[in-house]
């Protein structure tokens, strides 16, 4: 924090064309009033410059890519503007920034831990023993890493606010956490040490961090003013890597790339992994995303005759738990090739009924899923955005076929496997078009290896190459705004950018920002989420704003501590108001402060003005915000504590969270934020 790096400029920091971020942001609000009127171009192309990436001398997909149109102006940001006289549409005392080892929420709240990682949900399970645990006791235990949340009412409906389902993610192993005789290996680098780690490994302990993946569906409910698990509940379950059966949907369905050894039909894929962020359907099942599925195979790929493909998915020989391969042999792929191609998907659950089957939606297409926002067309089709969380990759569109039935949400079971999937392509001029990914159109054909909608589905990144998408700096979370449209991508981080653009304005951004895309009828009404072409802003610029060479942009109003970087998951409380979580990684020792939930504000003059409401202990991110109906209860993980400090082990954590025992490591969990009085999260605002 306060280093100047070599590629930032005296002046401020130097955009592609040469201007600063200042002239750009002048440009835009230049441009304020023809956005406004709302002047939509109807064109439609199939791709957004076919083959823009051949010319180009860069790995597809990656870092780097070149700028286009040079000297184009971008659109103006709604960030920066605002009247000092401004009004904060939230009502709470903003917390302090800093670093240490506990959860802080604002004075007049308090949070109670409801779900944490090996608590029992189900009869008969042990209670959590982090010295003894094993795969057949995770099986009844809420899992590790919770990620997404969502609080689905019991009954279902849109009132209920004292019972409900909580619908967890549970995403990655913390290894050094799961096992108590790994702290010696705690000094050395990342790679050095999961290499060390593997030899310690067998099967049981595999199984174990298999267990401990997935989704857990709890049964929870408002008793004596405090959130309790219902651990007798007969909807809780567990959706693990290691034993749940997950059926095949949609166009890959029995494919031959889908087809094992161990699965010849090419229909049952065994499990589910990496599960990151997710949504909510309009009809109430859950959607989530199979993130970075790659960390957990092992093999050379060299030579394979699906090399390329495997390539483009990001298979390397070094991977972040390569164990996985050692003591169970459908993660290896030199063994079994197309078990990689049956992860990488949206997954699809109904929380409120634990004899449907889970099904992977291939029709969404195959890439490090983030999340999946949903929207309805004005004639009730449904849209899910999508972001491929890598450096380098693409924003996606699903627009479904048919039309959501909402007298009989059964109906709507295979909704999900018909529609159009594209991806996005943002122009200087501050268009954005969505060019299709389908079979037999422009360079997605037999001549470039796809010889059906299944090879495009599962090679997503490949055919969006193709097409010429715009590499975006980690889009996670994208979420349509309720009742304007607006859609708010959240871009996390690039450090190894070499090249900005109109939609990645920093080289090596670090620190991430915001875009807002904006339909037809964007903000207000007959909002159409399917259209090709949308308009697109340049939001918030994360980092802190007091930094000349952060090249950050923030509100004038945002005080020191209200400041964001690393913008992860967006949730939306019930009176339409955004809330960003942000999730640093290892670049929290540049801002010199924990991650943590921010109440931003969207419109007028306070518009992407923000504030601290939760900071995370050490090494936590903070991930998966979700609101009761009522907006009186929020739910929060803190994921991965204490993982995000270097020297950081199970006998001597930087962190003890949640149970501060002199004894155990730290557990991610899940909290439930309140009132002291009762009254709505963040206050009824203005």
């Amino acid at each position: 924090m306060g280093g100047r790096h070599e590629h930032e400029s005296e002046q401020g920091w130097q955009t592609r064309g040469g201007a600063t971020l200042a002239q750009l942001f002048e440009r835009r609000m230049q441009r304020r009033e023809a956005i406004a009127l709302g002047i939509w171009t109807s064109a439609w192309l199939a791709g957004c410059g076919a083959g823009a990436r051949a010319g180009q001398g860069s790995t597809p997909g990656r870092h780097g890519s070149a700028a286009r149109g040079a000297g184009a102006e971008v659109p103006r940001s709604r960030a920066g503007r605002g009247a000092a006289s401004a009004r904060f549409p939230f009502d709470f005392q903003e917390i302090p920034s800093g670093a240490d080892d506990r959860l802080h929420v604002p004075v007049g709240y308090r949070a109670d831990v409801i779900l944490a990682d090996g608590d029992p949900i189900a009869k008969g399970a042990k209670p959590w023993d982090p010295r003894r645990r094993t795969a057949a006791d995770a099986a009844l235990q809420f899992g590790s890493n919770a990620d997404f949340t969502a609080f689905l009412p019991l009954p279902p409906g849109p009132d209920g606010a004292a019972r409900g389902l909580l619908s967890v993610n549970h995403e990655h192993p913390s290894t050094r956490f799961l096992f108590d005789d790994l702290d010696d290996l705690a000094g050395l680098p990342w790679v050095e040490r999961q290499a060390a780690i593997g030899p310690r490994m067998n099967a049981a302990r595999v199984a174990l961090e298999q267990a401990v993946l997935g989704h857990s569906v709890v049964e929870v409910r408002r008793e004596a003013g405090r959130w309790r698990a219902q651990v007798d509940s007969p909807l809780n379950r567990r959706i693990d890597a290691r034993t749940t059966p997950i059926t095949v949907a949609g166009p890959a369905a029995g494919h031959r790339r889908m087809q094992t050894a161990a699965d010849p039909t090419g229909r049952t894929v065994i499990g589910t992994f990496h599960n990151c962020s997710g949504g909510v359907t309009p009809w109430g099942t859950v959607l989530i995303g199979e993130e970075n599925f790659d960390n957990h195979f092992r093999g050379d790929i060299k030579g394979l005759p699906n090399e390329a493909s495997l390539r483009r998915a990001y298979f390397e020989n070094r991977k972040s738990w390569p164990w996985w391969g050692e003591h169970d042999p459908r993660f290896d792929v030199r063994q079994h090739p197309n078990e990689p191609n049956r992860f990488g998907w949206i997954v699809e659950l109904d929380p409120y009924d634990p004899e449907e089957p889970v099904r992977k939606r291939t029709a969404l297409g195959r890439f490090s899923h983030e999340a999946a926002g949903n929207a309805l067309t004005p004639d009730g089709r449904v849209v899910v955005y999508m972001g491929d969380d890598k450096h380098g990759e693409y924003l996606y569109r699903f627009v479904s076929t048919g039309r959501v039935d909402r007298r009989d949400r059964r109906r709507n079971r295979e909704l999900l496997d018909e529609g159009e999937l594209s991806v996005a392509c943002f122009s200087d001029d501050g268009t954005l078009r969505w060019a299709p990914l389908r079979h037999g159109q422009g360079p997605l054909v037999a001549a470039n290896g796809f010889n059906d909608q299944a090879d495009v589905v599962i090679d997503a990144r490949r055919a969006a190459d193709l097409l010429g998408a715009t590499p975006l700096d980690r889009p996670e979370d994208v979420e349509p705004q309720p009742g304007t449209g607006v859609v708010i991508v959240a871009l996390t981080n690039n450090a190894v950018r070499e090249r900005a653009d109109a939609a990645n304005p920093r080289r090596h951004n670090r620190f991430g920002h915001l875009l807002a895309l904006l339909p037809p009828g964007a903000p207000g009404k007959d909002v159409d989420h399917a259209a090709p072409v949308f308009r697109w802003e340049l939001a918030l610029l994360a980092g802190n704003p007091a930094d000349a060479n952060v090249g950050a942009e923030a509100h004038p109003s945002t005080t020191e501590h209200g400041w964001l970087a690393s913008p992860d998951n967006v949730a939306y409380d019930p009176a339409g108001r955004l809330w960003v979580a942000t999730d640093q990684g290892s670049h929290w020792t540049d801002t010199g402060r924990c991650d943590g939930l921010y109440a931003v504000a969207t419109d007028g003059d306070a518009a992407f003005w923000s504030r601290l409401f939760l900071r995370a202990p050490l090494g936590a991110e903070v991930a998966g915000p979700s609101f009761t109906p009522d907006g009186r209860t929020l739910f929060v993980s803190i994921q991965h504590p204490g993982v995000d400090v270097q020297g950081s082990t199970f006998g001597k954590p930087a962190t003890r969270f949640p149970d501060y025992d002199p004894e155990l490591p730290p557990r991610a969990a899940v909290v439930a934020i309140e009132r002291e009085d009762g009254g709505p999260i963040g206050g009824p605002g203005r």
